[in-house]
């Protein structure tokens, strides 16, 4: 039953009465006869002495009473209650001037009149029902009298419910909750005496608390509001119950004791007074933080600016309406423990308040710590109302981390509400979060027993043990989760796996597969057919002798063909001035899946542009080998790749033109002669281009920066000496560091390939064009043409010389040389600024290609 419905039952109900068994109380004899406390004095002294004649003697009016009581017993008694019931009413100034007339008249008349006339003069007319209570003037009662009736009165109070004297205020209304959250207003009966009113006024804030706080346990106690404000309103509510106890001893005090006076009510309750005092504050400011008092306009306004909430709640099923929606905070869990706290730094010279926030603290955050200790050792959240600091996106299922490039599982499910961290969390929220997901991914791969009980744990906030709990936690989560991937998952062969497949590492096997595919490779892309690659790259790897037939994960390595081109995804997703280097992941998830709608360069790739390869990762492992990962591999694949294809075309050429008759035939024309020099310069220094850089992206690039990983992952330091701690090798870095580190490799080798500059990107295109030219047109008609250019090889083919050939395969070879010089020199500008600017590493290749660029 609220509130509200226990005082409309109180109110309907008949006023109870405590009967003293002290005899000789004059109070307490009249209150027996049927007067109120307050009416020790004749009904006159209530409205006043209005003129003299209506006066009758004290003595008079006494033995009229006598007489009346003696002869009608049960009129007496009706009489009595009566007047126990409209003794403090305030009547007008004629009405009561009647009343004592016709009183006057009937004591004069008693012993003359006959039974029916009295009978008659005692029915008086009645007068409209308007209950107010009234004190009489302070000079004309007792003082004593009066402060009994008000020490009566504020007992009532103390438990909510109006006296006969001291009622609530027009303004307060018991039907609307915000006025009972606020607390009732009372108001004092008029003509009280100043040295009561004051003392009145001051204990009534404990009515007011008392009643505001047994509001707020009730709404407070509500589902939504969560677990943390449930235990913290059961403390509360104990509180109230002890508050009881003691308006139980003061009416106690109140019937026994006749030295107790409103002054010694106070004295008692300012203990308490001060308690609820601390509690009434703290709970309208909590309310005021869930809007149930101040409510705020733009709330309404911004019901749909949550887009993470709304998404959630669409993505479980959810609808999208304003009555399905959260459209207000609701302060709850950590919110509530940071309050507390806030008010408890506040208060903390205070003894008294400081214990009272201490033991709301302490017994509001053991629902939060359950929760804690389950997250930190099973890897589980039982969260039912949202109240933890750590969210989990239940509709992310660990599924999608095979086809999802975002990686959802790991980065989206489980995150912090920043907003919602207990301040004794915050500087070890992100040890909390990293702990429960450890743990809940060994969890899911049957390494934690959940069913096995965690003792000796804090239960609470201020236990002593509690940041010792959290970095006990996070270190076995870790040592976990680490040993899972490393010994039972070999994260390190997988490592050695993906090398040799994306960096081309032993890659006897995938020249033979370019030998077997190479005629599927030379159709457009859009005409290859990937199944026939794939049947291919299993007959390769399953050859008897070669390095891959050994390993035991190329069931994983799959074929694909991207429909965009490496240069055009690569400009995709990189900007004029480069990527960002702080944060090169979020480009490179912008254009994770780049469109297929390509233009005109993507229809014309053939088969070698397009070729890449894949790798399927299991779980946990792909939580460090994830998509993003892997998208970097095939990125660096594709780059090694171009320029494998491009060096073995110009091989290509040079062993065709040293079988060709008219290669090796020297011509009586020296111009021919000296054209054949420049091209042979030509093809040779493409070639030793395309080698220089295939060897610096694979010697001075992948393999330094595969070491370092590899001995951050086998624990050891940059100089390799291993990390040992009281004398035991370990790991000297978190899943999340390890994680970092393998994406900062593959970061450094795109960087140091140069593939993330758009300038670099742009003339490394251009010079591959050039070869991959040169490389077409040598292995086409220039044979012929060059024979037909030969005055003496012309005459063997039975064709007519034409001397015009060789300037026209003269001009055709200035462009090429001229393109190739042109961008080359380009290239050369661009390493040394970027080695001065960004990587140091870039030197190396431009020492290396300077030999190649000095002819030019």
């Amino acid at each position: 039953m609220s509130v509200s419905d226990r005082r409309a039952n109180y109110m309907s109900a008949p006023r109870p009465r405590v009967a003293s068994n002290r005899v000789a109380d004059p109070e307490r004899a009249a209150l027996r006869s049927g007067a109120s406390p307050l009416q020790s004095e004749p009904i006159s002294h209530f409205v006043g002495s209005s003129s003299p004649k209506a006066r009758i003697s004290r003595e008079q009016q006494q033995m009229a009473t006598d007489r009346r009581a003696e002869r009608m017993p049960g009129i007496a008694k009706e009489k009595s209650h009566g007047r126990t019931r409209h003794a403090t009413k305030e009547l007008p100034a004629g009405h009561g001037r009647g009343l004592e007339r016709s009183r006057s008249k009937r004591v004069s008349q008693a012993d003359g009149a006959s039974p029916n006339a009295r009978r008659k003069e005692k029915q008086p007319t009645e007068a409209p029902w308007n209950p107010q209570a009234s004190l009489v003037p302070h000079s004309t009662a007792p003082l004593a009298s009066r402060e009994k009736a008000i020490l009566e009165d504020l007992l009532f109070t103390f438990m909510g419910f109006e006296g006969q004297y001291i009622h609530y205020h027009s303004s307060y209304d018991p039907s609307v909750e915000k006025d009972r959250l606020t607390g009732p207003v009372f108001q004092l009966p008029a003509g009280l005496d100043p040295t009561l009113k004051d003392l009145t006024l001051s204990t009534l804030k404990i009515a007011t608390h008392y009643s505001a706080l047994e509001s707020f346990v009730e709404v407070q106690s509500r589902a939504e509001y969560g677990q943390v404000s449930h235990a913290m309103c059961a403390t509360i509510r104990k509180l109230l119950k002890e508050f009881l106890v003691l308006v139980a001893q003061l009416e106690g005090e109140l019937l026994r004791n006749p030295n107790f006076t409103l002054h010694v009510l106070h004295l008692q309750t300012m203990p308490t007074s001060q308690c609820l005092a601390q509690l009434y504050s703290f709970g309208q400011d909590l309310l005021r933080r869930n809007g149930l008092l101040d409510q705020d306009l733009d709330e309404t306004i911004d019901d749909f600016d949550d887009v993470d909430n709304i998404l959630e709640q669409l993505r479980e099923g959810g609808d999208l309406v304003p009555g399905a929606m959260s459209s207000k905070k609701i302060c709850k869990g950590g919110n509530v423990l940071r309050l507390l706290t806030e008010r408890l730094a506040t208060f903390s010279g205070d003894p008294t308040t400081k214990a009272l926030l201490e033991r709301l603290l302490r017994d509001g955050s053991r629902p939060y710590m359950t929760m804690l200790n389950e997250w930190l050792h099973h890897g589980g959240i039982k969260d039912p109302h949202g109240e933890f600091l750590v969210k989990e996106q239940k509709w992310i299922k660990r599924e999608k981390l095979e086809e999802d490039y975002t990686d959802e599982y790991w980065d989206k499910r489980y995150t912090i509400r920043d907003n919602e961290v207990p301040p004794q969390l915050e500087t070890v929220k992100d040890k909390v979060l990293l702990a429960g997901k450890y743990l809940n991914v060994v969890r899911e791969c049957g390494g934690v027993d959940v069913s096995k009980e965690v003792r000796d744990v804090p239960k609470t906030l201020d236990d002593p043990r509690f940041l010792e709990n959290v970095n006990a936690a996070y270190t076995y989560a870790n040592a976990s989760l680490l040993n899972l991937l490393l010994t039972k998952n070999s994260l390190t062969t997988r490592f050695r796996s993906l090398k040799h497949y994306f960096f081309l590492d032993r890659s006897d096997f995938f020249s033979y597969f370019l030998e077997l595919s190479d005629s599927e490779l030379r159709r457009p892309a859009k005409d290859v057919n990937e199944s026939k690659l794939q049947s291919l790259l299993d007959l390769v790897l399953r050859q008897p002798g070669s390095i891959a037939a050994q390993d035991p994960f190329k069931e994983d390595v799959k074929v694909r063909m991207n429909k965009v081109g490496l240069t055009k995804w690569l400009m995709q997703v990189v900007s004029v001035s480069g990527m960002n280097q702080d944060d090169p992941e979020a480009a490179l998830e912008k254009y994770q899946a780049p469109s297929t709608q390509g233009g005109e360069n993507d229809t014309k790739i053939n088969g070698f542009d397009a070729l890449e390869l894949d790798y399927l990762v299991p779980f946990p492992l792909s939580l460090v080998i994830s998509r993003k990962t892997v998208l970097r591999y095939q990125l660096v694949f594709r780059h090694i790749l171009s320029l494998r294809h491009v060096e073995t075309m110009l091989g290509a050429s040079w062993l065709e033109q040293s079988k060709a008759d008219a290669w090796r035939h020297k011509s009586s024309d020296r111009r021919l002669e000296t054209w054949k020099r420049r091209a042979w310069t030509l093809r040779s220094k493409m070639l030793l281009f395309i080698q220089q850089l295939l060897y610096f992206c694979t010697a001075e690039v992948i393999e330094p920066n595969w070491q370092i990983l590899m001995n951050r992952v086998n624990g050891t330091d940059a100089d390799g000496s291993e990390v040992t701690v009281n004398g035991t090798k370990q790991a000297n870095r978190t899943v999340d560091e390890l994680m970092q580190d393998h994406v900062d490799f593959l970061d450094t080798c795109l960087k140091e390939c140069m593939l993330t500059q758009a300038k670099l990107l742009k003339v490394h295109h251009r010079l591959m064009i050039g070869c991959n030219t040169f490389a077409s047109w040598a292995d086409g008609n220039l044979n012929r043409n060059l024979a037909l250019a030969d005055p003496d090889l012309s005459r063997t083919m039975g064709r007519e010389y034409d001397p015009t050939r060789v300037d026209k395969i003269d001009e055709s070879l200035k462009r090429v040389e001229d393109h190739f010089s042109r961008h080359l020199r380009i290239l050369m500008d661009s390493l040394n600024y970027y080695a001065a600017t960004e990587s140091v590493v870039l030197l190396k290749l431009a020492h290396s290609l300077s030999a190649i660029s000095k002819e030019y």
